[in-house]
């Protein structure tokens, strides 16, 4: 679609303009994302979708092309994209899953797992894939869900801070000393899912521990910004990673994109519970954040900041934007000043159409410089799969719902 049929941004806010978006980012991977030789998914492509690594299996990214294909699913899409879905689903319990001692391996090449240390990030991300899948009536989730959670509760987490810890040893019996708020955001995520997918409202109470604790207790030690690393007391490591600005499910600082997430989830957790502490930490956490991350001279978010305010990362990374697309949309529906958060929505909306999104062959480019340009070649690099963009089309999807266009007022 071009620039000039976008009618002022308004069908940024139309629910089926929304579903084709997630259509059109799902067919980038299909059909080739599927490895019919060693089974699971190819995990690295190029622009146009040439596959750039044929034997890395990265849990992660099996986990994101699992849930993608079950959204399209339950969205009414190709039939085959089930098939897909449970392609996904049995390499997971093939390959991925660790019949002895319970959890889910972190890498594989082929079919031979190469990193068997369990790390609570990507469990969250098999949980999430496992729900949304028994959401779309894909596979035989359930007993997955209630083995992995009953795993989760007996090995990685932490009673006495309410959170979980981040990695332990393939037999659970030696733990990293990393600790990191990151593994217990997505975790949060995949419990609303888990809840989603049963009714069991087990799932709820802890995400509700999870977000007091992290938003609330870990925030009120680093002036109500969530810092992403933690000594094993659970009090911010300020010097933790703080040489290494690549790492990638570890980040150092205050990461915009995470304050902007768990607006997100606590909006979520909201519509569930009603209770006014979720409105006002989403509040706070979403504009404090967005002030401190925009560019007012080439649009987008920054990445992250460090202890003193000081912009640490300036690049423009999609899941950010991604991400706060799905808050925007979310405080919009449930938060007062609805304008405010509208406004932000379909401005960052149309920076998004205008420099992330590939008209041409279809997906998000991953990560941009501050001015815009392109600074890495692949189009989709290991462990992604765009399902942030999926996954935040769809929040904005159940904001909307029928609501567009007359609930909302387009200055």
């Amino acid at each position: 679609m071009s620039d000039e049929n976008m009618d002022g941004g308004k069908v940024f806010f139309n629910p089926e303009w929304l579903r084709t978006q997630i259509f059109e980012t799902i067919r980038f991977y299909d059909p080739q994302c599927i490895d019919q030789v060693s089974g699971g998914y190819y995990h690295c492509y190029l622009d146009d979708g040439t596959i750039c690594d044929y034997e890395t299996k990265s849990l992660v990214g099996t986990a994101r092309f699992i849930y993608i294909f079950s959204v399209g699913t339950m969205l009414g899409g190709p039939r085959h994209w089930k098939t897909m879905a449970e392609h996904g689903l049995r390499f997971l319990e093939e390959v991925f899953h660790d019949q002895e001692y319970g959890g889910y391996y972190w890498q594989a090449e082929k079919r031979a797992p190469t990193d068997t240390g369990k790390y609570a990030y990507g469990q969250a991300f098999v949980l999430r894939a496992l729900a949304t899948a028994a959401k779309a009536g894909i596979g035989k989730a359930r007993p997955l869900i209630d083995e992995l959670v009953q795993t989760l509760q007996k090995h990685l987490w932490d009673d006495a801070h309410q959170l979980y810890l981040d990695a332990k040893s393939r037999d659970w019996s030696a733990s990293d000393p990393y600790h990191g708020q990151n593994a217990n955001m997505q975790m949060c995520e995949a419990m609303i899912a888990a809840f989603e997918a049963t009714g069991e409202r087990a799932f709820l109470h802890r995400v509700r521990a999870l977000a007091h604790s992290v938003t609330v207790t870990l925030a009120d030690q680093t002036g109500g910004l969530i810092w992403e690393q933690y000594d094993p007391e659970w009090r911010p490591d300020w010097r933790q990673h703080a040489g290494d600005q690549n790492n990638e499910f570890r980040p150092f600082g205050f990461v915009f994109g995470h304050s902007i997430e768990w607006s997100k989830l606590l909006m979520k957790l909201h519509d569930f519970t009603r209770e006014p502490w979720l409105v006002d930490r989403a509040v706070f956490l979403y504009r404090t954040a967005w002030k401190a991350a925009s560019d007012p001279i080439y649009g987008g978010l920054y990445f992250s900041m460090a202890a003193d305010g000081r912009i640490f990362d300036h690049y423009k990374y999609y899941w950010v934007m991604a991400e706060a697309l799905g808050a925007s949309a979310r405080l919009a529906g449930g938060a007062p000043d609805a304008a405010f958060y509208l406004k932000h929505y379909r401005e960052l909306f149309s920076y998004c159409w205008a420099h992330f999104i590939d008209h041409r062959y279809g997906a998000w480019y991953p990560k941009l410089g501050r001015a815009n340009l392109r600074v890495i070649y692949e189009k989709s690099p290991l462990t992604k799969a765009d399902d942030h963009p999926i996954a935040n089309y769809y929040e904005a999807m159940h904001v909307f719902g029928n609501s567009f266009p007359d609930a909302f007022q387009f200055e």
